[in-house]
């Protein structure tokens, strides 16, 4: 991976996280927690649509909102878990 590549994906796993913190809880996980949440949410994501057969485009604004829907899925069921 080039070192534009690991840019690209620290920027959207914290667009995302960023996002999905917004969503769920009404605040962010500060930089470093948001970037893990949204790169986490990334993988998440991405099995979830592969599993539904769900194809959200390519390109930057598909992986933000991909890597958000899972980042959102993510904080959903952590916080089923921690009850």
């Amino acid at each position: 991976m080039s070192a534009s590549g690991l840019i690209i994906w620290l920027i959207i796993g914290g667009i995302a996280g960023w996002l999905a913190g917004n969503i769920v809880k009404g605040g962010g996980f500060g930089l470093v927690g948001n970037v893990v949440v949204g790169i986490v949410g990334a993988f998440v994501g991405g099995w979830l649509f592969g599993v539904l057969g769900i194809s959200v485009g390519s390109g930057l604004v598909g992986s933000i909102i991909g890597a958000t829907v899972g980042a959102v899925v993510l904080l959903f069921v952590i916080s089923l878990i921690r009850r």
